[in-house]
């Protein structure tokens, strides 16, 4: 049984490797074409575009929002904004207030409403091109805020050669100092875009669309199949299959569009679950084809690896639990991890040359100060990502549940989530990891640290969990308190 368990524990940590690799290889590649940047010549004549706003249950944010894309510089003969509204609550009466104002200023504006979510994003985005007739598709989501040159300065490299079809932007971030975490998150962020991303696109393999902050070409789309609902990332599927269909995607790091950043733990957890199940739903269903396709040998190894994104989580879950009867049976002492260790290095100094790029030394420094945060925030999110990576491996399709938007203070708007079952089995597996660091002091003590880690990411996910259910049950407890004594009043003035 113990040469099983060492088999397996060996095959995650090969697997893990392998992935962290890929992440030394994208950082050398990185630093390489580090001074490359695209370019293309002004546009002679403008096409028309149309401006997609998929939106469900936003009201916090729409006004931002539109506001944002009305006062995009382009010409209005030339540009139809397109609020595709799948909204169930007041954002329905507020973005019709928005665009009747906007129409009355001479804008081209199409208030879209759909009987059912079918299809969910994929739907509204495929329902609003059978609606307008644009050469280009602009796409925002709700928690972004585009600047006004966007379009300036994204089209002409859209139209630099024929077979682009795709330009994405990078994210920016309005509220990436409002708490640790999304501190945190803008470290990451960063690290996506201005390395991986554009290491990614220099080298000539497959970029992901990111969903928000870029341009179609509408033949791109349409050569490419159009948006499909088989994964829960419609935007990773559909600029995969664009990609492998002959069309090219640039990314362009110096044009950036601010979007909001979850400044809730419950929300980044469901963000983040969405992204694993659909990611992995996209391994699952491109694999075959990128293999079997005309790709070169390192675009379809570097496509893989980055479809593979979420499973060295699950990895290392497995790797924790099973730890503990490796130990006792003192199998792992020799078994060779030091050099998953130093390529483990590689992460590190990928957040370290993203902020390098875009801050002066001090700002770096500031920059990464969240690296404790993001470590471990991003272990202790390990249990919730791994089971939506399970979801999407048993073939469990889910529902899409949307990133709750807040704009300014989450703890009083009626979209902050509370804590869900999953801060239970967080609970479970710091204690465990406990355990395992005390079974570690005596039998294999360099193993501590690493055990250790997973118990202060738990415990800080759980605590964090626990601390955020407690104000979303407060914020309840006095808003309905509030409503009954407003009542009260009321009904004694009547």
């Amino acid at each position: 049984m113990m040469t099983i368990l060492l088999t397996l524990y060996a095959f995650c940590a090969l697997l893990l490797g392998l992935y962290t690799a890929g992440q030394a290889v994208l950082l050398w590649r990185y630093w390489t074409t580090r001074q490359a940047a695209p370019s293309a010549p002004p546009l002679a004549e403008l096409p028309t575009v149309t401006v997609q706003l998929p939106l469900y249950n936003e009201a916090k944010v729409a006004s931002r929002l539109i506001n944002a894309v009305a006062a995009l510089d382009y010409p209005g003969d030339k540009l139809l904004i397109q609020v595709l509204d799948d909204s169930t609550d007041s954002t329905v009466r507020l973005v019709a207030r928005k665009l009747a104002q906007l129409e009355e200023r001479g804008f081209h504006v199409q208030h879209l409403r759909r009987k059912d979510r079918a299809g969910f994003k994929a739907g509204a985005l495929a329902a609003g091109i059978r609606q307008c007739d644009s050469d280009v598709i602009a796409i925002f989501d709700a928690d972004f805020a585009p600047p006004p040159d966007f379009l300036r300065r994204t089209l002409p490299h859209l139209f630099a050669q024929p077979d682009i079809g795709i330009v994405q932007s990078r994210w920016g971030h309005l509220n990436a100092n409002e708490n640790s975490l999304t501190r945190a998150q803008k470290l990451s962020i960063d690290t996506h875009f201005v390395i991986e991303q554009a290491a990614r696109n220099r080298t000539g393999w497959l970029i992901p669309f990111n969903g928000t902050g870029g341009v179609w070409r509408r033949s791109c789309i349409e050569a490419a199949g159009g948006w499909s609902a088989d994964t829960l990332t419609e935007d990773l599927d559909l600029s995969y299959r664009a990609q492998m269909a002959g069309w090219t995607s640039v990314f362009l790091p110096e044009v950036e569009v601010p979007g909001e950043i979850p400044p809730q733990l419950a929300a980044y957890k469901l963000q983040q679950a969405r992204w694993a199940t659909g990611n992995t739903q996209c391994l699952l269903k491109l694999a075959p084809q990128i293999i079997a396709g005309g790709l070169s040998a390192s675009q379809k190894i570097m496509a893989i690896q980055h479809l593979c994104q979420y499973l060295p989580q699950l990895l290392m879950l497995l790797m924790l639990l099973l730890t503990p009867p490796l130990l006792q049976a003192g199998a792992l002492a020799d078994l060779p991890l030091a050099p998953l260790g130093i390529l483990g290095l590689a992460p590190l100094l990928m957040y370290i040359a993203g902020q390098m790029r875009l801050h002066s030394n001090r700002g770096a420094l500031r920059g990464l100060t969240a690296f404790p945060a993001l470590l471990f925030v991003g272990t202790g999110m390990s249990l919730s990502n791994s089971l939506a990576v399970l979801t999407a491996l048993l073939g469990i399709k889910p529902g899409f549940r949307r990133t709750p938007k807040f704009k300014r203070d989450w703890t009083r708007s009626s979209y902050a989530l509370s804590a869900d079952a999953t801060v239970c089995l967080e609970l479970a597996l710091m204690l465990y990891a406990l355990w395992a660091a005390w079974l570690a002091w005596d039998l294999q003590p360099e193993l501590c640290l690493y055990l250790l880690i997973y118990a202060l990411s738990f415990g800080a996910v759980v605590g964090l969990s626990l601390r955020e259910t407690w104000i979303v049950w407060r914020a309840k407890m006095k808003a309905n308190a509030d409503g009954e004594v407003n009542r009260l009043r009321w009904k004694s003035l009547l």
